[in-house]
């Protein structure tokens, strides 16, 4: 019998083991989703059909952009993404979060290194001074204007110490606060770099704060490259240019004198380390050649998920550790775009940490934080519906985390009209307006623009065309009576000015057909979308708005037709890809748009339902002079060379006030035209079109008076606006 228990025990205690087997497996998470933007998508599945010795899977889930990822993480539809100390700030800060930062992306060269760097100040050994206080007329050298350890660090510190005065004086912009609290800190300084965007406002910068750029190696310049400039070029300032105190790297301390650094054994140089020291936030000071003092350290980037992944990580970690190896030996794109890594990096396992402990220990927060109030100025941009104002909203998140000053901030009013009157009154600072506004704007409201869009090939200007598709028999404008029109909106230059210049001109609608709407309509009598013609303000009877409205739909994807006309995105036939998507499948027989649209929206373009089949060739631009011509030939067959939308602000504002208004947004078309994976400054969001600004936009420039493009547009309204 004994033998027969022996036996049963032993099933016993294997069963268990397979059960047990079974529910460890359970718990072992295998598919981990990484969030990226939208425009990365194709390189990460790339990167996910790699095989590993790990058998995690990894399933790639697009979004707009990093501001989206977070969201999306958080709300548990995607597991994991690649961050920036930045975006673990965003992070941090939104209600209920629970994320968790779990890898760090490590370089080689320090691979047990806590921090990416530590920021400090280099003095010479036998310098007189007593304590922090005794900065004060020193010759200072510096990395960089707005660099995190040669200027946002010593500034965020130097300012919580009482050691800089008031950053706050409210008649000059934020950027010329901070370069005067050194200018008067400082005797002689080296900062080079854009201390401005717009040229005109840098070079009157440095000329009033010249001495912040005397001790460069070109003063006139003060911009790079210069060999006083950089990590290296602040201790060369410093040790070779009459410096007596330098702000830079622990590591590129360690390199100029020759010394150990992380793996790397010392190199001898011909500088001496013996003669310098670091000085301590305290004042005191420690020998250059012994472990220094920092004043603060910029975190690792890492990858962080939420508290539901976080438990399980263990086997995502390695599944990372495994395509580093990969992509190392292949040297793939997907690589250093997805993963953040390349040949002199690699992901480092860390402790679970949330983000805003991981900011913490770095003692960096304050110096993401970097606002100098109170009181604290913000940029208040007016939007006109919900959806705009959520992207104003993330905008602002995205660009405070990214060191851009003033704040933004968002207003919302009814419509385009009462934003122009609130910030007139001074309730709002800035919206984007197509040139038609523009021109009431200047008229009617005191205001006057002060950035341009820019539009690609076609820099600050666009076309208006007229679109039909391919297969009509409509060959000329006078074809047209009787037909049914799709427009922009009322008032907007594509969609109405230019199209009703166009038939003016022509002697389709006579001057006397008066008001220019009621003609609109009895020429295009087969219906027409004309967003915003049911608005009170413009007086037009019940007939007429019911004409120019009826071939709107509303919110046509979820059938509610209470916004039927309106001149915002509520209304699905608004905008320039509005107006296509009404000659697409609203009846429509010819829309009025730019040029940049049918291409926009075509031949795989926009992935939305309604038009992710629609092809290029099945469209043609009708021209004034009557023949039809491919939608590529805008330049030769246009109704009208247009302004590019502009930026206006309040005609009352002092020249420092539209300054900082223009330093922050070309600050944020800069960092955002060049990273649209960190936020998606231009284009759709949330499935809406032209929030903020047009999507077809590809930058912003500084406007500073009328061009010819403008001057003949101008001729265009007083056509357009006699009859009115």
């Amino acid at each position: 019998m004994k033998p027969v228990c022996v036996f049963v025990l032993i099933l016993a205690i294997s069963a268990s083991s397979v059960i047990s087997a079974t529910r460890f497996r359970r718990n072992v998470r295998k598919d981990y989703k990484m969030c990226v933007a939208e425009d990365l998508l194709d390189l990460c599945n790339e990167m996910a059909s790699q095989e590993t010795k790990s058998t995690a899977k990894i399933i790639c889930i697009p979004a707009r952009d990093r501001m989206e990822c977070i969201e999306k993480i958080k709300e548990r539809q995607a597991d994991f993404l690649t961050v920036d100390p930045e975006d673990m700030y965003v992070a941090k800060n939104i209600p209920n979060e629970d994320f968790a930062v779990f890898e760090e992306i490590r370089t080689k060269e320090e691979p047990e290194a806590e921090f990416r760097y530590e920021a400090v100040a280099v003095i010479h050994k036998d310098l007189n001074i007593n304590g922090i206080e005794g900065l004060k007329g020193l010759n200072s050298c510096h990395t960089g204007i707005a660099r995190n350890v040669g200027y946002k660090i010593p500034l965020t510190k130097l300012k919580h110490k009482g050691i800089i005065g008031s950053l706050t004086e409210p008649d000059i912009s934020p950027r010329e606060n901070e370069l005067k609290a050194l200018s008067n800190l400082f005797s002689n300084a080296c900062i080079v770099g854009k201390w401005s965007p717009d040229p005109k406002i840098n070079l009157r910068l440095k000329q009033k704060y010249s001495n912040l750029c005397a001790l460069c190696e070109h003063p006139d310049i003060c911009d790079y490259p210069d060999i006083y400039s950089g990590y290296d070029g602040a201790l060369r300032c410093l040790a070779h240019h009459g410096g007596q105190v330098a702000w830079t790297k622990v590591i590129y301390v360690r390199k100029f004198f020759g010394l150990p650094v992380g793996i790397t054994p010392a190199k001898p140089t011909n500088e001496d380390p013996t003669k310098f020291a670091y000085l301590c936030p305290d004042g005191s000071r420690v020998p250059a050649t012994e472990t220094p003092c920092t004043w603060a350290a910029r975190p690792w980037q890492g990858y962080m998920t939420n508290a539901a992944v976080s438990k399980s990580v263990d086997e995502l970690r390695r599944k990372i550790e495994n395509l580093n190896s990969i992509g190392s030996k292949n040297h793939a794109a997907w690589m250093e775009k997805i993963l953040e890594l390349n040949d002199k990096s690699a992901p480092k396992e860390n402790k679970i940490i949330s983000p805003g402990d991981y900011l913490d220990k770095a003692n960096y927060t304050d110096v993401v934080e970097r606002d100098h109030g109170p009181p604290f100025k913000s940029i208040r941009f007016c939007v006109t519906s919900d959806e705009e104002k959520n992207k104003c909203r993330s905008l602002t998140k995205a660009s405070f985390s990214r060191n851009i000053r003033p704040r933004f901030d968002c207003v919302q009013e009814k419509n385009v009209h009462d934003c122009m009157e609130t910030i007139s009154e001074d309730g709002a600072d800035v919206i984007t307006l197509d040139g038609g506004f523009v021109d009431v704007a200047i008229k009617d409201f005191n205001l006057k623009p002060i950035l341009a869009e820019q539009y690609g090939p076609t820099g600050g200007t666009y076309y208006a065309v007229a679109v039909v598709k391919r297969d009509s028999h409509i060959e000329s404008f006078e074809d047209l009576k009787g037909k049914k029109s799709c427009h922009t909106g009322i008032g907007r230059t594509a969609g109405y000015n230019a199209p009703l210049y166009t038939l003016v001109s022509k002697g389709l609608i006579r001057d006397r057909n008066c008001p220019y709407p009621k003609a609109l309509a009895e020429f295009f009598s087969g219906g027409s979308c004309l967003p915003g013609a049911k608005d009170l303000k413009y007086n037009l009877d019940a007939a007429t708005s019911d004409k120019l409205c009826s071939l709107c739909g509303g919110e046509v994807d979820t059938k509610n037709t209470s916004t039927k006309c309106n001149f915002d995105q509520s209304e699905s036939y608004s905008g320039y890809t509005g107006a296509f998507r009404c000659i697409a499948e609203g009846g429509g027989d010819v829309a009025f748009v730019k040029h940049v649209t049918v291409p926009g929206n075509t031949d795989g373009n926009n992935q939305e339902a309604w038009a992710k089949d629609l092809k290029s060739e099945d469209y043609e631009l009708l021209c004034p002079d009557g023949n039809r011509a491919p939608v590529s030939d805008y330049a030769q067959c246009h109704l009208a060379q247009a302004p590019p939308h502009m930026v206006v602000t309040s005609n009352e504002k002092s020249d420092s006030l539209v300054d900082e208004i223009r330093n922050a947004l070309i600050s944020a078309s800069t960092l955002f035209t060049e990273r649209p994976d960190l936020f998606k400054l231009f284009g759709s969001f949330n499935g809406k079109k032209d929030l903020l600004f047009k999507d077809s936009a590809t930058g912003l420039v500084s406007f500073n008076g009328d061009s010819e493009v403008q001057k003949e547009y101008s001729k265009l309204l007083s056509v357009v606006n006699n009859c009115h």
